[in-house]
């Protein structure tokens, strides 16, 4: 059965969730944060995902907005370099997320083959309608899936079954591209076809289901999706 629906990740497939530290690191007046922006980022970002994945095995639910405050805070007080000026403008920044280089071009040719397209994601409503307009891809998506409908983040098992509810497709007609090891290995344990964009060349993670293709960035989708 040919793939006729193309789903991604949003934060760290689709935008830079890096932009944020990496554009006040180079701000007046942050010499020291632009000494441990690197570390502070891969510790927010960190502990973004494991704010979720500990919320959704104790059923405490909140917004990924909570959680990306929360790892904030954990990865600012970490560095020494807690303060609320520097907090407020990180994340001001994480409302503005761009979008990587080949993502436009590379949702263009999907949308120019046909195929219907979209985001599933852990984001809050509000926060991927402001990535999405900051990164200039709206015109380029069908829709846009928040685990929000649901009170639960991935990997749960209901959260990807959003997406063929959403298009009423079967999982097989679904390529599901996420820069997360552990996501794209659920998402193939629900029955997708997925593509694990490795971008940091990390090692497969060891859980059930794995990504049948891995790839370094997200530039070969449509050539891949067209084979499908």
């Amino acid at each position: 059965m040919p793939v006729t629906t193309v789903i991604f990740d949003a934060y760290g497939t689709l935008f830079d969730v890096a932009a944020a530290a990496r554009i006040a690191a180079g701000e007046p007046g942050r010499e020291e944060f632009a000494q441990k922006w690197p570390q502070i980022a891969a510790d927010w970002r960190a502990k973004q995902l494991q704010y979720t994945w500990l919320r959704a095995v104790s059923n405490t639910h909140c917004d990924f907005w909570q959680v990306t405050q929360d790892g904030l805070d954990y990865a600012l007080e970490a560095a020494g370099l807690a303060n609320d000026e520097l907090r407020a403008r990180l994340l001001a920044l994480y409302w503005q997320l761009s979008a990587f280089p080949e993502v436009p071009a590379m949702l263009t040719d999907l949308k120019q083959s046909g195929l219907n397209t979209g985001i599933l994601s852990n984001g809050s409503p509000d926060m991927l309608a402001g990535a999405v307009k900051s990164a200039g891809v709206g015109d380029m998506l069908d829709a846009v899936l928040s685990v929000e409908s649901l009170g639960v983040f991935k990997p749960h098992a209901s959260v990807y079954a959003l997406v063929d509810q959403h298009f009423g497709t079967t999982p097989a007609q679904v390529l599901f591209v996420s820069s997360n090891g552990w996501d794209a290995s659920f998402a193939a344990r629900h029955g997708f076809q997925t593509v694990w964009a490795n971008r940091s060349n990390e090692p497969m993670d060891r859980l059930p289901g794995q990504p049948q293709h891995i790839m370094p960035d997200l530039a070969n989708i449509p050539k891949l999706a067209a084979q499908l």
